[in-house]
């Protein structure tokens, strides 16, 4: 037995192991223990930061003069990079609405990876395909950085409250449509 080579294997099986556990999460409710990451200096009036990913990798296969991809279209919430001030939550009630407006800022990114999902998969590609996905990716993770940026300035960081329900409501809507979408495929 050579031992570089099972040095080797060891290796590998560990970083395939590391990034297994490190991917794709359905959706979910956040919690306050979901909320690891350290506040960062000069973070100033801000309570909490939700950290989200939306990933997308694909194979191609050539059929007929056009190709088919294959997606895998993730959501990565990020713990580590995620927190949330403590010290300036002063009650229980406090942290439900915290919890609340970050939850919505999950819900755009779980928007976000669902319609990439359908749009890609809804594309007939050519031989240009890398370019095809990059530019509906592109277009649909410019559309909803919009969205978390409009998100945040209309509920004034959640302080506005009126406008704060009017997003959970719209939010839960488009939820609920994504639902009975799948529910009718």
């Amino acid at each position: 037995m050579k031992l570089p080579y099972v040095k080797l294997i060891c290796a590998l099986a560990l970083c395939l192991t590391g990034t297994m556990a490190a991917i794709a999460q359905p959706y979910r409710q956040l919690n306050a223990n979901d909320f690891t990451g350290a506040v960062p200096q000069g973070s100033g009036f801000y309570v909490a930061h939700t950290s989200c990913n939306v990933t997308m990798n694909y194979k191609a296969r050539q059929q007929r003069g056009y190709y088919q991809l294959a997606f895998d279209i993730r959501l990565q919430f990020n713990p580590n990079r995620s927190w949330l001030n403590r010290q300036m939550i002063t009650n229980p009630d406090m942290m439900a609405e915290v919890l609340r407006h970050e939850q919505g800022h999950y819900q755009i990114a779980y928007l976000m990876q669902q319609e990439m999902i359908s749009e890609l998969n809804l594309q007939r590609y050519t031989g240009d395909y890398q370019r095809q996905a990059n530019n509906v990716f592109n277009r649909i993770d410019d559309k909803y950085r919009r969205m978390n940026t409009d998100y945040d300035n209309d509920t004034q960081h959640m302080q506005n409250r009126k406008q704060q329900e009017a997003w959970a409501t719209y939010l839960s809507r488009e939820l609920a449509l994504i639902g009975n979408l799948a529910m009718n495929q």
